[in-house]
């Protein structure tokens, strides 16, 4: 009888975890301490605004992504499988993030870059969370959170930056 209580208990804080994420979007594993690994020096300066400019100058979506960490759906982006030449911007502050030239398709559903179009346009950042490490990109001059990168993606880097259409914008050649 005890096992299968607790083999019930399991099932329904399995459940509920799923469901939070389900609704949420997977923005609650987003909550995490961060730790800067490198911070990018943007050219032009940093750009400070209050969470209340963002969100009054943002599209919903944009923010939520953005500003408050969150993630989109995988295969759900703007620009996920965006294949023309151009340019890849922050969608808060308009830094110059990426070049389609470094982009390819990971196979993830989110738009996925092999390098920056400069180093010190991003920043990047240690984040321990509920699925253990990994390392969250920010843009250097606004820190709009901008996705993830890994060490899966092909060469000449081996980097696979990971990013939420939400965070860019789009600016072909």
């Amino acid at each position: 009888m005890r096992r299968v209580s607790l083999a019930i208990l399991a099932l329904a804080v399995v459940g509920a975890g799923v469901a939070l994420l389900t609704r949420s979007g997977w923005d609650f594993a987003m909550k995490h301490e961060r730790t800067p690994v490198r911070i990018g020096v943007p050219a032009g300066g940093r750009l400070e605004k209050t969470d209340a400019e963002w969100r009054a100058e943002l599209p919903p979506d944009v923010y939520r992504v953005a500003r408050a960490n969150g993630t989109e759906r995988a295969f759900t982006g703007a620009t996920w499988d965006t294949k023309a030449p151009g340019g890849y911007r922050c969608a808060c502050c308009g830094q110059v993030l990426f070049d389609a030239g470094t982009k390819y398709d990971s196979g993830t559903g989110w738009p996925s870059f092999w390098q920056p179009s400069d180093d010190n346009a991003v920043s990047l950042f240690s984040e321990g969370g509920m699925f253990g490490s990994r390392t969250g990109v920010t843009c250097s001059r606004c820190d709009a959170h901008l996705g993830h990168v890994f060490e899966d993606g092909p060469r000449p880097t081996g980097l696979r930056y990971c990013m939420n259409s939400a965070a860019l914008t789009f600016a072909p050649k």
